[in-house]
């Protein structure tokens, strides 16, 4: 099957998906939820498909989702705002409920909603030089799938979100629990590849209902309500109408997102 957006092969039991927009540093946009949807639906019924190893093509994992895509669209109230993050929300929380094993090889940039991409997938192998962060603050948004808190608690994450910190290094990334091994650059594909071939040995439905027990685990400490709270919080802030969100959307409408960027860390610049 041909698509836009990605490109998807089998590895012996191991689907192989790769984001495969180079040009935009993987952005995830409409396009690509559809497609990414569409081939789970479709892998996730085959008995063939016994893992899946998701990946990026070019220089980068993902820089999130793409931030052009609708700019000009009205994004003034909780209906506005609501049924675009539920749907790159449940994009995201794919991989965590995919009955698939799932494994990320990042390399490059995972950032935003591909942090998170990232972080929802079973396991995560990180190339040397790679570069994790939520800088979602920065751009006066919020965190769609507060996914870090379970994975490195609240100090270490309370540091990186409101920081809107984007430069997370691999190895910082594995010591807050991001990831679950660095490997040398380049390797980060053969890597995952060999993890999930280990899994794929395993007998498919034993190892679903490992995974699905493992979730269950988190799901009792109230994990789905945690990541619904932190979706709400997430529609109240595209929704809220700041004075400096308001200026800082305005300049990004009109100049660009370079500009608003430009704009919002001048105001700060000035020394005392």
């Amino acid at each position: 099957m041909a698509y836009e957006t990605i490109l998807f092969e089998m590895r012996g039991p191991v689907g192989l998906l790769t984001l495969n927009r180079p040009d935009k540093l993987n952005a995830i946009n409409g396009k690509m939820v559809q497609e990414v949807n569409g081939l789970l639906d479709r892998i996730e019924r085959d008995p063939e498909v016994r893992a899946l190893v998701v990946t990026g093509a070019g220089r980068a994992f993902s820089a999130g989702f793409d931030l052009t895509e609708g700019a000009d669209r009205p994004w003034n109230t909780v209906g506005d705002v609501r049924p675009v993050l539920q749907a790159d929300f449940d994009f995201v929380m794919r991989f965590w409920h995919s009955p698939l094993p799932t494994v990320a090889a990042v390399k490059g940039y995972a950032l935003a909603g591909a942090c998170e991409l990232a972080m929802a997938c079973d396991i995560t192998i990180a190339a040397a030089g790679a570069r994790f962060g939520e800088p979602e603050l920065r751009f006066g948004s919020g965190i769609i799938a507060l996914l870090m808190p379970w994975l490195s608690g609240p100090k270490r994450t309370k540091e990186a979100l409101l920081t809107g910190n984007d430069k997370i290094s691999a190895e910082e990334a594995l010591a807050m629990g991001l990831v679950n091994r660095v490997v040398p650059e380049g390797e980060e594909v053969k890597a995952a590849l060999a993890i999930a071939r280990e899994i794929a040995i395993n007998d498919r439905e034993k190892v679903r209902l490992t995974k699905q027990a493992i979730n269950r685990t988190y799901s009792i400490m109230g994990f789905e309500q945690a990541l619904e709270m932190g979706l709400d919080t997430d529609v109240q802030i595209e929704a809220l109408q700041t004075p400096e969100g308001k200026t800082f959307r305005e300049i990004r409408q009109r100049e660009g997102l370079k500009a608003a960027l430009a704009w919002r860390d001048a105001r700060f610049d000035k020394k005392e």
